[in-house]
Parts: C-alpha cells; sequence; structure tokens
C-alpha cells in the first residue's frame, strides 16, 4: 500500500548551486508558526537512487509505451518491450538486456531529429514507493539518466511529509532532490552529489539498474555510501556480475542483494524438512541436486546453490553449461570424505512471467543411496511439482510446496532492508561459493 504523503513544496525547478538555499528556504516558512500540524526535518538517513537506463524513455519515442515514466518493470512497460521485441525480431524475453536495449537505441537514433522526444510525463524522483516513505529518510537523492544530446543537468527539489495515522500535531519530512541528464553529465556532477549527502548520517545507495564498478558514476557514488543496494534480478549478465558484485565484498563494501531475500522461503522450507531428527543424520548423504528457475535470469538459482553448498561445505569442482532447451549448466562438488556431488540447473520457459525475472519454480534433493532418507522436493505455488516429481523418486520424498513472500517487489523488500542494514555474513558466504563456482566457467 502506498504512503499517502504531504507536500510542504511541489517539485521546483532550480540550478544546482540553488539546492542548498531552496532546501533552507523551504524550512524556513514552516517556522512562522502558521501551519498545522508542525512539519521537522528527518534526520535518519540520505538515499541515493540511481534509476534504471532509459529503455522506457526510449520506448515512448518508438510508440510503444505510453506511461509515465517511472523506472518501474510494471505489466505495461513489460507488454511494450515485448512489442518491440517482436517486432525488431528479437528474443521475446520482457526484459530490457544489452541486445534488446542497443537496438531501441539505434532505432532512435535513426529517427529524424524532430522526433528524437518523448512526451511522457517523468515522475522519477517523486514516485513515493511506500517502503521508502514510510523510513523516512533526510534526504533522497534521485539520479535519472536521459537519452539525447547533452545539455547539462536539471535539478528539482521538494519536500514531503508522510502522513501519520496515529493523530499526531507533527510531521517528520523528506527531502526529494531529482538531477536528471545524460549519463556523461550525470558523471561530471558525481562531486555535487557527493557533497549533497548530509554528513554524519548513513549514507544509502540503491542502485537500480546492472553494477559496473567502471563506470564513473558507479565508482564516485555507489561505493562511497554505508550500504550498497542491488538487485540481481536486474543483471543482464548474472554470471558475471555476481563475480563483479564479490570483489566489491572482498574490498569491504556492505552489499544488500534485494533478490538474494526472495529466496528465504525456499531456504526456510529447505532448512526444515531436515529438522526431524530421522532425517537430520542424513543429510550428508545429499549428492544429486536440481534446481529449477525461470527462464531469463539465473541469478536466485545461482546464489540457492551457493546457499546450500555453504552450509554443506561443498567445494566446487567443475562447472559446465550445456545450453539446450533449459539452458542446462552442471556444477559437480566434492564433499566430506572425498563424495562427488553433482548439481543441475535448468531454466523453465513459463507462460506468464512476473514482475522479478529468474524466480526459482523448484528445487530437488537426493542420494544415490537408496537407504538415506533425505529426498526432498520443494516446489513454487505458480508453477506446481510435476517436473519435480518426475524421475521416479518422488514416491520416497518429503514434498513440500513453497508459499512465496507476499510481495517481492524492490521497493518492499528495501524498507526491510533498511530496518537492518550492514554486514550480512550468511549473504557473503553465500556469495563467496556461488563466485567461486562462476570462477570455474573458463577453467
Amino acid at each position: 500500500m502506498a504512503t499517502s504523503t504531504l507536500a510542504l513544496q511541489k517539485p521546483k525547478d532550480i540550478s544546482l548551486d540553488e539546492i542548498e538555499a531552496e532546501l533552507r528556504n523551504i524550512w524556513r516558512s514552516q517556522d512562522g508558526g502558521s501551519m498545522a500540524p508542525v512539519a521537522t526535518r528527518a534526520t535518519t538517513f540520505t538515499m541515493v537512487i540511481y534509476e534504471p537506463e532509459e529503455f522506457q524513455q526510449l520506448l515512448a519515442t518508438l510508440g510503444f509505451y505510453s506511461g509515465a515514466i517511472d523506472g518501474s518493470h510494471g505489466p505495461e512497460t513489460r507488454e511494450a518491450i515485448l512489442d518491440a521485441q517482436k517486432k525488431y525480431d528479437l528474443r521475446m524475453t520482457g526484459r530490457v538486456g544489452p541486445k534488446t536495449l542497443k537496438k531501441l537505441r539505434e532505432e532512435v537514433r535513426s529517427l529524424p531529429p524532430s522526433q528524437q522526444h518523448y512526451n511522457n510525463i517523468d515522475i522519477r524522483g517523486f514516485n513515493f514507493d511506500g517502503g521508502l516513505a514510510a523510513q523516512n529518510p533526510c534526504r533522497v537523492i534521485t539520479l535519472c539518466p536521459v537519452f539525447g544530446d547533452d545539455e547539462g543537468v536539471s535539478a528539482q527539489v521538494s519536500a514531503y511529509c508522510p502522513v501519520q495515522n496515529s493523530g499526531s500535531s507533527n510531521l517528520v519530512c523528506c527531502e526529494y532532490i531529482t538531477i536528471k541528464g545524460t549519463k556523461e553529465a550525470l558523471e561530471r556532477v558525481a562531486a555535487v552529489v557527493n557533497s549533497l549527502v548530509v554528513s554524519d548520517l548513513p549514507k544509502f545507495v540503491w542502485w537500480k539498474a546492472t553494477p559496473n564498478p567502471e563506470q564513473v558514476l558507479f565508482d564516485k557514488i555507489a561505493l562511497n555510501s554505508s550500504c550498497l543496494i542491488l538487485d540481481s534480478s536486474y543483471y543482464s549478465d548474472a554470471e558475471s556480475e555476481i563475480v563483479k558484485i564479490q570483489a566489491l565484498v572482498n574490498e569491504r563494501t556492505n552489499i544488500a542483494d534485494l533478490n538474494w531475500y526472495r529466496l528465504a522461503p525456499w531456504q526456510e522450507l529447505a532448512a526444515a524438512a531436515f529438522d526431524p531428527p530421522e532425517r537430520r543424520m542424513d543429510i550428508g548423504e545429499v549428492d544429486r541436486i536440481g534446481i529449477d528457475y525461470e527462464k531469463g535470469n539465473p541469478a536466485q538459482a545461482l546464489m540457492m546453490l551457493g546457499w546450500l553448498a555453504s552450509r554443506l561445505d561443498w567445494q566446487p569442482k567443475t562447472y559446465s553449461n550445456e545450453g539446450g532447451d533449459y539452458d542446462l549448466k552442471r556444477i559437480c562438488f566434492t564433499g566430506e570424505g572425498g563424495r562427488e556431488i553433482e548439481a543441475e540447473l535448468a531454466a523453465i520457459p513459463v507462460a506468464n512471467q512476473g514482475e522479478v525475472l529468474g524466480d526459482l519454480t523448484g528445487v530437488r534433493l537426493e542420494s544415490t543411496n537408496p537407504q538415506a532418507n533425505c529426498n526432498t522436493i520443494l516446489c513454487s505455488e505458480t508453477a506446481g511439482c510435476m517436473r519435480m516429481e518426475s524421475g521416479g523418486s518422488a514416491q520416497s520424498s518429503l514434498v513440500e510446496e513453497v508459499t512465496s513472500l507476499s510481495d517481492q517487489r524492490s521497493d518492499l523488500l528495501l524498507e526491510q532492508q533498511l530496518q537492518s542494514w550492514g554486514e550480512d555474513v550468511l549473504f557473503e558466504e553465500s556469495l563467496a561459493v556461488t563466485s567461486e563456482i562462476l570462477g570455474l566457467v573458463n577453467r
């Protein structure tokens, strides 16, 4: 549910040099005693948000998208992407990967200059999702890349207060600063953006795009933070990006991957399956693993496997991409006593992909020891258990249906993360093994 907000001032266009002065004017206007309830300045943290690349702007310019420019991968945006991919004979994914983005840019550049623009309203930076508004940070700085000629940057400022249901006479308000320009222009003002961060308060950076440590903005903005928030469901090449993220963790960067938290129901049910004493003794007998996921992004599947391997102390030995209809990936591990463990990741085509690309659909744990009491099948409510139960082992397996999180949207997962940020040891240990697995690809 969206959090209701009250505007102390509607967004106002100003220059970069005028930002702090205009914010002081906003708060000075509240000192006259004429406003009820009383508005006070929040003092929690600064949030810097980097919005996704210009895919919605490109889609709108080409006539595929008619909604607001909000950076969301919602149903309307997904349908526009599918329409574009169909027209340009691209793989139908509903997501903007490198090939789709390249094609959209080429098509826009081929238009006459007078048509290289969009008329859609751009609400990035002032689209208040419930999770962030409820946390009420001190300041939100949103960086919004635009396409086209480099004409410098523009800035807007405003202040909004979440409306309290408790009947309190005080409003605790947050400042919003939105900066727009081409990627090159935003890179030039990276130092200015850092100067706008409130000193002595934690600084979060929510990078709503594929992370790139070599990008100037990422290097200057994202790595200079208390916690860098990512979402690996956005990654265009999950296998290479996960390795990059591990390198950042090695440099002691606090990182939160919102996609990791979508695995919680699977991890909890997998652990619970071995709670009974008669099964707990046989968990070490597991040596065959199958993980199915929605085709398009293997990040969740890789992290789930990394979590299992880190908990059971399996050492990665080989990794191979077999491809085929299910884009099969096979990984071999060595367990205690030199036991060989084999894992298979399968990308399953689904008719209706959700907002999150690459959700798990099934997990199967088995043993080549017919006496072991460890066979377990987990499957999602939406996909069912049919594929996981095939192969003849279902009768001897514990079968459980995973109830996914009530809402897996990034903004709501963000709210949870902001309440308990810091080093996540379980995530880091699982990520380290996942990265070690991926490091075997070219060996």
